[in-house]
């Protein structure tokens, strides 16, 4: 048990990360580039960037920028076309950044089946929770989706680094929650085209 256990707690981690890439893109980075800086968590060496200055202050202007564009009228929707494939880009990379000892081929398939995955799924729901806002608000409720995504991104990032098994128990309930919760909004959607 002892050996598996730093896998265990590294899959932990980067599941609870790459569902936080799924509300933002840039804060978990900067979240994993703050903690790495600070030498609260190891990365690996092929990740090492992630904890120099430069990756650090790009990360957080990244995310600052990305906070604050969620926060204009029609820039949020041009936003969720791409926050999906970056989502799942950034779900990736962070996921394959827990891993220390795992060799490439492995590191990656479950980078991008477990953390890709994940992180997708939650930015696909999310950005089908603000198109419904768009419709049914005429963006005023955007703000509020806004608002959700930037919390559960910082949670999420917290959870992962410093409680990482609760992050992941946590990122399952998101994941049933939104594939549950999507499949209610897609059937509404398709009955009333009919």
């Amino acid at each position: 048990m002892g050996d598996i256990l730093p896998y265990i707690i590294s899959a932990c981690i980067g599941i609870g990360l790459a569902a936080a890439s799924g509300f933002r893109v840039f804060l978990p980075f900067f979240f994993v580039s703050l903690a790495s800086y600070l030498g609260w968590i190891p990365v690996s060496d092929n990740f090492e960037w992630l904890s120099g200055l430069p990756a650090l202050i790009t990360t957080g202007v990244a995310t600052v920028i990305e906070i604050l564009a969620y926060y204009i009228p029609f820039v949020d929707n041009i936003l969720d076309t791409i926050a999906v494939p970056l989502a799942t880009i950034a779900g990736s990379v962070l996921f394959a950044s827990q891993f220390i000892e795992l060799g490439t081929f492995s590191q990656w398939s479950l980078a991008l089946i477990a953390g890709g995955g994940t992180a997708a799924t939650i930015a696909s729901g999310f950005a089908g929770t603000r198109a419904a806002s768009s419709a049914t608000t005429a963006g005023i409720g955007n703000n509020v989706v806004a608002t959700t995504e930037t919390a559960g991104a910082g949670v999420m990032s917290a959870l992962s680094l410093f409680l990482p098994v609760i992050a992941f128990l946590l990122a399952i309930v998101l994941l049933i929650a939104v594939i549950i919760f999507g499949r209610k909004i897609w059937r509404k959607m398709t009955a009333k085209r009919v």
